[in-house]
């Protein structure tokens, strides 16, 4: 006998989203209201569940009132042509795409009428899942033509000029016909710009301006800069205004030139924003306690609101640092002159009086304008040799007064940093390091120090109270601010934990404390770097606001940059907003300025993003060039992650990141498991999952496109462990077989490989 509407009990959250994750596309209200026979006044509550599952993270909704999980697209939108496959079949990406992870692959139909899209084409297009988790696109009309430009590198081939883009995901090279090479050579890092029609079937394109030479050393900044639209030229206003800038005087600043403020930083540093100084605190209230004073380079005494100066810093939003030059947000007369702290040179300067606890509890805090003389630069080095018992000339008249003052405040800072449960990844960083002509010498772990540590203490103390003190005084903020992650995430990390045996249960509630947990549980294990990583990818993205959502991963309920002036922006603005609400001048924010800061934390935010990636382009470049004579040698490599097109691996000495196509997998056919996070051969039964050690063969090197592939070595490892030399992917139990075998008629026989997209 069937139910009744009535006797039919309510889906809970987990069936709905269970129902939505089901569908390849898009589902509608109506579609979730039938499935599960919700009428009448259960639609409301309905509405009230998919809310939930929206603000959870879980589901995204798209036009029409229609529901998916988070990452799929709508059956009609908008993409953008990237390249050409194998079968010389455009492919192509959604121009909106805002997740974490990479976008699904999308390949444009080839049941068209008229001629292809070119790389760079927008269309709007209806977009119809696969199974394999890709997307087939159906073109409805042309939005937007092919972008007018483009960065390559010149070639000639059969004597004709073509250049090649640097951009991997252009896949298109543009013929340059005779004439239109404006000066360039064989083998210049150039910028073309499209002028219609096509030569042998390639869009043709005229050289607009030469950069450079594309073998030389600088050549991966360079592609970097241009290829993120990074400004690299200030203007002669700007210039002009910091060629002219004279030192502070010491009139109404107070006088700090006696404190033995010191400055401690990298080796290579050329601009030193900030100086620290500490003594126990003499009050006998407050026993075992410090007083700390943090002193920033007071750059808004320079750069005041709406000049040329803040324009051009405005516009950079931060500099930029790549392992041969920096891109700075202040012209050089500034950064690495009268705002930099350098020894001996009276320099203006905002600083933060804060006195703690022994418990490394902030108990009040004070921000004064003033004039300081650094006593010593000092790099972490140093005073970490010094903190171990071996000083030299400078660090020896130091240690007493200065460094011990700053280990012993320090540790109290460390103290509270532990209880509130902060977030402490532990992912070895490298360097490249460049020879005297700017070839990589070598890539080099860079090793964490305490002295690394005290800075980090110091500096987030500081961000706390210029936080603190702005709001207490209902004053405009620029918050750095870090939302929780969201439950699709955490569901995605939990996935990644389960395959190396680390449970995140379900249901508890999300605090810094349960990821530190998990990070502390693998320190020292081969699984560690995986795991930190997968914690970190499951971690919203920081940005600046002036709406206070608190520091997620700080633990902190409120936080903002005040440290480093000289290069980002957001600091000038903390700045500007601390001289007026404490009365430290009449060059702070100008009247109208707080009511553009949610305008401006999207900006900055974006100029970072933009940083990060340029950055990152540029590592990739140098690290490929470095591995270019290598290719055909075997490296020891860990997978960090699992996608349809194949395997993303990190070699355990250089750090550097590749890709092993699903082709160079091995003789099998390889199916991509999504939910555990694992790639799985059909015939074999080899298994690979993210944080197995492999040994991979550099097969291919672009150093156009700062690009590596690799394949799984043929040679099997050893019998016995699994350190992070070996090459053991997983293989199932093989069950026991009751009575006797049976032939295999596929004996001898040689599978073929998936074609994947490459």
């Amino acid at each position: 006998m069937s139910k009744t509407p009535a006797e039919i009990p309510f889906p809970t959250k987990e069936q709905v989203l269970e129902f939505v994750r089901g569908h390849k596309g898009a589902v509608g209200k109506r579609e979730i209201a039938r499935a599960f026979n919700i009428r009448g006044a259960d639609r409301a509550r309905l509405n009230g569940v998919l809310r939930e599952l929206r603000d959870e993270g879980n589901l995204d909704k798209g036009r029409g009132k229609r529901f998916a999980k988070p990452g799929t697209l709508p059956s009609v939108g908008v993409i953008e042509i990237t390249g050409i496959d194998q079968d010389g079949d455009p492919m192509a990406r959604p121009v909106t795409w805002e997740n974490d992870g990479p976008p699904p692959a999308v390949f444009l139909s080839t049941e068209r009428k008229g001629p292809a899209p070119a790389v760079g084409d927008r269309i709007l297009a209806r977009l119809a899942p696969s199974d394999d988790g890709t997307y087939t696109a159906r073109m409805i009309k042309l939005l937007q033509a092919a972008p007018q430009r483009v960065l390559g590198i010149l070639q000639m081939i059969g004597g004709k000029g073509r250049v090649i883009p640097t951009n991997r995901r252009i896949r298109t090279e543009f013929a340059i016909p005779p004439g239109e090479e404006n000066g360039a050579s064989r083998g210049d890092l150039v910028e073309a710009q499209a002028i219609g029609g096509r030569s042998f079937g390639l869009p043709e394109a005229r050289v607009v301006e030469v950069i450079g030479d594309a073998s030389g050393p600088r050549a991966p900044s360079l592609i970097a800069i241009h290829s993120n639209n990074i400004p690299v030229e200030f203007s002669p206003a700007a210039v002009a205004d910091a060629e002219a800038a004279k030192p502070v005087s010491a009139d109404g600043r107070t006088d700090l030139r006696r404190v033995p403020l010191i400055t401690i930083d990298g080796a290579d540093a050329r601009d030193f924003d900030d100086a620290v100084w500490a003594e126990p605190d003499p009050d006998d209230k407050n026993k075992g306690g410090w007083h700390l004073l943090v002193a920033i380079a007071d750059v808004s005494w320079y750069v005041r609101s709406g000049k040329p100066l803040d324009q051009d810093a405005h516009d950079r939003g931060n500099s930029v640092y790549f392992p041969d030059r920096v891109v700075p947000m202040l012209p050089e007369a500034l950064s690495n002159g009268l705002c930099s702290l350098v020894p001996n040179e009276d320099r203006g300067c905002l600083a933060a009086h804060m006195w703690i606890d022994a418990g490394g509890n902030m108990k009040r805090h004070e921000f004064i304008r003033g004039i300081m003389r650094s006593a010593a630069r000092l790099t972490y080095e140093q005073v970490q040799a010094a903190r171990d018992g071996e000083t030299d000339d400078t660090t020896g008249r130091l240690i007493d007064d200065v460094i011990a003052p700053l280990y012993g405040a320090f540790e109290a800072l460390q103290s509270a940093r532990i209880r509130r449960g902060t977030i402490d990844l532990d992912l070895p960083e490298r360097k490249v390091r460049l020879d005297h002509k700017s070839n990589v010498a070598a890539i080099d772990p860079v090793e964490r120090l305490d002295s690394h540590r005290l800075i980090e203490e110091f500096m987030i103390s500081a961000n706390v109270a210029a936080a603190e003190a702005l709001e207490r005084k209902d004053a405009p903020c620029m918050f750095r601010i870090h939302d929780q992650p969201s439950q699709e995430k955490v569901d995605g990390l939990r996935e990644v934990l389960s395959s190396v045996g680390i449970k995140l249960a379900k249901g508890q509630v999300i605090k810094p404390e349960v990821f530190q947990r998990i990070v502390a549980q693998v320190i020292g294990k081969p699984e560690a770097r995986t795991v930190n990583m997968a914690v970190l990818r499951s971690q919203a993205q920081a940005e600046y606001s002036p709406a206070n959502l608190g520091h997620f991963g700080l633990a902190l309920r409120r936080y903002a940059h005040f440290t480093s002036p000289i290069r980002r922006y957001s600091d000038l603005l903390v700045h500007r907003s601390l001289i007026t609400a404490c009365g430290l001048g009449n060059d702070g924010l100008r009247p109208d300025d707080g009511d553009r800061f949610a305008e401006l934390g999207k900006h900055i935010s974006s100029t970072e993003r933009r940083a990060v990636s340029a950055e990152r382009e540029a590592i990739d470049r140098f690290t490929t060039i470095f591995l270019s004579d290598q290719v055909g040698a075997e490296f020891t490599a860990r997978i960090n992650g699992t996608h349809r097109a194949g395997l993303f691996v990190t070699l355990t000495e250089t750090g550097a990141d590749g890709l092993v196509p699903m082709s160079m997998l091995g003789d099998d056919r390889w199916d991509y498991d999504e939910q555990h996070q694992q790639v799985r051969g059909r015939g074999t039964g080899v298994t690979y999952r993210i944080g197995d050690p492999v040994k991979v063969t550099l097969v291919e090197a672009n150093v156009h496109t700062g690009s590596m592939a690799f394949s799984i070595s043929r040679a099997r490892p050893a019998r016995g462990g699994r350190d992070a030399g070996d090459a053991a992917p997983t293989r199932p139990k093989k069950p026991t077989r009751k009575g006797p075998k049976k032939p295999n008629k596929n004996k001898g026989k040689r599978r073929a490989p998936s074609k994947t997209p490459r």
